[in-house]
């Protein structure tokens, strides 16, 4: 029996909303706010925080902005689960699209049901007002510029600072598929 790519997708993106789920499900369970466990050395570590905002933390808004991110989240997710069926439809769609733009999907969800439900399951916020579990922290350059040089003397360092999760990787990962790899189908003119 074969498999159409239409149930391959769905069974991709429910895949990685699950890995997503039981990773921040077992971090919330196991560990603090604050805690990390380092895994190699000081490079990689597996740091708790909880994300209220939108990418690198930033918010806006106060309750109207986070409710607003909520259902632009929400908006966003149905967008993308109505362009990739209407790509789907089209046989001469690639499949790389469909398969980069699930991995977006998938990665919406899964910070969109942290949103949605974990404040509620968690009991500390109402529905839509969850905050997003994150926990990849790769702190590659962790230094303080030395003493003598003007401006940013005594100051840290970090090169790259953001904690994020699985599903924030699903998302980058397939947006920059998308645009090294299926940028031509992006930028092509159909004739008619």
């Amino acid at each position: 029996m074969k498999i159409s790519k239409g149930k391959r997708l769905l069974i991709l993106g429910v895949l990685l909303v699950v890995i997503d789920q039981i990773i921040k499900v077992l971090v919330k369970t196991n560990m603090s706010i604050g805690e990390s466990i380092h895994v190699f050395g000081d490079w990689f570590q597996i740091y708790f925080i909880e994300n209220e905002g939108m990418a690198f933390g930033l918010k806006f808004g106060g309750t109207v902005g986070k409710f607003l991110l909520s259902l632009f989240r929400i908006l966003f997710f149905g967008f993308l689960v109505y362009w990739i069926s209407r790509l789907l439809k089209n046989c001469t769609t690639p499949t790389g699209v469909v398969v980069g733009l699930t991995m977006i999907t998938a990665g919406a969800l899964g910070n969109i049901i942290d949103c949605l439900f974990y404040g509620l399951i968690w009991d500390y916020a109402p529905f839509m007002f969850g905050r997003v579990v994150d926990m990849f922290y790769f702190p590659i350059i962790d230094t303080t510029f030395p003493d003598w040089m003007p401006l940013v003397g005594g100051n840290p360092f970090r090169f790259f600072a953001p904690v994020f999760n699985f599903a924030d990787s699903c998302v980058t990962c397939g947006a920059i598929y998308l645009i090294f790899f299926q940028w031509r189908f992006f930028t092509r003119e159909d004739k008619v």
